[in-house]
């Protein structure tokens, strides 16, 4: 017999750290068993759009960047982050994917929504394809971003995977939703 999965009882919540970088909850929380944890901090992330464009060309676009918290430069699918209160998933990924990358698309295909880390994170990852991504014109960055655009052959990803030259998470996901995207059009087609 399986035993019924209860979430917890949120008793008390506490803003304890917030600034442009990071926002941390403290929470009081009653465990399904009716322990008490006094303690559970929470990072509260805003919402993130991750865009997998494909030209017409077959060629994926990546951005190569530094990221700072692990210390390295990294190959990456664009995204970033929004406010879903404020803005659409679809726009800010659109805005993201221009901004990066200097490429635009007509067609946004929201492939799943996803959670990186829900034991201590509140956000989630919006994952969508770009379809006959081209060159727009020139990226935008912010301050903190220095981004090289990468084209990789649809063809050649997966080895690019396997031999841990893509390795974030989002973007190692976001690869898998777009390959099987596309398989399933070719089927259908």
């Amino acid at each position: 017999m399986r035993k019924e999965i209860q979430k917890w009882k949120s008793l008390r919540s506490q803003l304890v750290f917030e600034n442009q970088w990071c926002k941390v909850r403290r929470d009081e929380v009653q465990l399904p068993s009716g322990e008490i944890i006094d303690d559970f901090y929470v990072n509260l992330r805003p919402d993130i759009a991750l865009v997998f464009p494909l030209t017409q060309n077959n060629e994926i676009v990546f951005v190569r960047q530094y990221r700072h918290g692990v210390g390295e430069i990294l190959l990456e699918l664009p995204a970033g982050a929004f406010d879903p209160e404020t803005e659409i998933a679809a726009e800010a990924a659109a805005r993201e994917m221009t901004e990066e990358t200097g490429y635009i698309s007509e067609e946004l295909i929201p492939l799943a929504t996803l959670y990186d880390n829900p034991v201590k994170d509140t956000n989630a990852i919006h994952v969508f394809f770009a379809k006959n991504a081209r060159d727009g014109g020139g990226q935008k960055l912010d301050l903190t971003e220095q981004i090289e655009v990468v084209l990789v052959p649809v063809s050649r990803v997966m080895e690019k995977i396997n031999r841990g030259e893509i390795c974030v998470s989002g973007s190692v996901a976001a690869v898998f939703l777009g390959l099987n995207f596309l398989n399933q059009q070719k089927n259908i087609t």
